[in-house]
């Protein structure tokens, strides 16, 4: 009996892609001759009632879990099918979820949700003017002024959605959205940076610049409502600035947002009072003045939201430090080997690490894990996972 189960088992293994030595699925065990004299046993319901039914129900072989359980019931919450009523009023009620978080938010969420309102009346108001005057600049920069009111926007719906409490989906909560808006916002003004460009060098080759004299009352508006915004988030206008919550990387993201739209609009106006006054080749020189400038102020913070998103090691913690505490673990005699320690941050100010350690068969692994926990403890590690496997 015990060579034909050991064959299906390993008949099993093989379908499946699983070796005779993988524990990923080690839930499976032997029967023993006590189990066949004695019943299987249930586990006993907190209440008294008998007429309810265990949770679990355990036979020789197997754990079953009966229908209508927590996770199917979880699992129809998030992921069944909605009716075409709900999918009707989920972006509207999306809108009012968001307007509350504003109305309840800390100031900068007020502050953000004006200038986004300003700037929406603006750009509507220059792609009136430019369709009906047929000035085609008015039009693309209404547009250019449309893709950035979308990406304020999204930082405004990340600061919101990131208030929400874990659930069983997203299970670290939500608070790397932060992240991910202020990565896109650096995304998009690293290619506001190129188009500037691209921008300069094509009024060096067609000389075009007397022909975008209009666009000027279009850059005093601009520069006017983005040092608004400038002076909405004055607090984030460092260029190096010291990230300590995923916050702080929106609003940074934000105030460099609308610093370098300033940025574009004080350069057209010094082209243009350059070019009335005769100096040959202006356009060019401050166009690629501004995109040189915004790509500078931009970097540093590409690189911090590229790096928490890519899951690199987290510059608040010295590599010096981190390899201190693995020559410290390695010393001890009963650890034979550290693998797969991985260090990195979930958002600015909270990092989360994982451990493998091979100890000696029969040692105490309650002692190594109280001094692993308490040497990384030390360091800022407070979210961490250590897994202990006998040699």
């Amino acid at each position: 009996m015990d060579t034909a189960s050991n064959d299906s088992q390993d008949s099993w293994n093989r379908d499946t892609g699983f070796g005779a030595n993988d524990r990923r699925f080690a839930f499976s065990r032997r029967t023993s001759s006590k189990q066949w004299q004695e019943p299987p046993h249930t586990p006993i319901p907190i209440n008294s009632d008998d007429s309810a039914k265990p949770l679990l129900s355990r036979n020789m072989s197997s754990i079953n879990i009966p229908p209508g359980s927590y996770f199917a019931s979880e699992s129809n919450k998030f992921y069944s099918v909605k009716d075409k009523s709900s999918d009707k009023l989920s972006v509207l009620s999306l809108a009012f979820t968001i307007l509350e978080n504003v109305r309840s938010g800390n100031r900068y969420m007020k502050r953000l949700f004006l200038m986004i309102s300003l700037n929406v009346l603006y750009t509507t108001a220059e792609l009136a003017i430019g369709l009906l005057t047929g000035r085609i600049g008015l039009v693309s920069d209404a547009f250019h002024l449309t893709f950035g009111c979308g990406l304020l926007t999204f930082s405004l719906f990340a600061i919101a959605a990131s208030r929400s409490k874990p659930d069983h989906v997203f299970t670290y909560g939500y608070k790397r959205l932060e992240v991910l808006a202020a990565f896109t916002n650096a995304l998009f003004l690293l290619f506001l940076s190129f188009s500037l460009a691209v921008e300069a060098l094509h009024a060096f080759i067609q000389d075009e610049s007397e022909h975008k004299h209009y666009l000027i009352f279009s850059a005093v508006t601009n520069l006017m409502v983005n040092l608004i915004g400038v002076w909405f988030f004055r607090s984030y206008a460092r260029l190096n600035l010291v990230y300590r919550k995923a916050e702080d990387m929106n609003y940074h993201s934000i105030c460099l947002h609308v610093l370098a739209d300033s940025i574009r609009s004080a350069g057209l106006i010094l082209a243009s009072w350059f070019l009335s006054l005769g100096v040959q080749n202006a356009e060019v020189l401050c166009l690629g003045l501004v995109s040189v400038a915004v790509f500078m102020i931009v970097m540093p913070l590409f690189r911090a939201t590229s790096g928490v998103l890519l899951q690199m090691a987290p510059p608040s913690i010295p590599t010096s430090a981190l390899s201190k505490c693995w020559r410290q673990i390695s010393s001890r005699e009963d650890i034979l080997e550290v693998t797969q320690a991985r260090f990195w941050e979930l958002v600015p100010g909270q990092v989360v690490a994982s451990l493998t350690l091979t100890t000696k068969k029969g040692s105490d692994n309650r002692q190594t894990l109280d001094f692993v926990h308490g040497m990384y403890h030390e360091l800022g590690i407070q979210d961490m996972t250590v897994q202990t496997e006998d040699a």
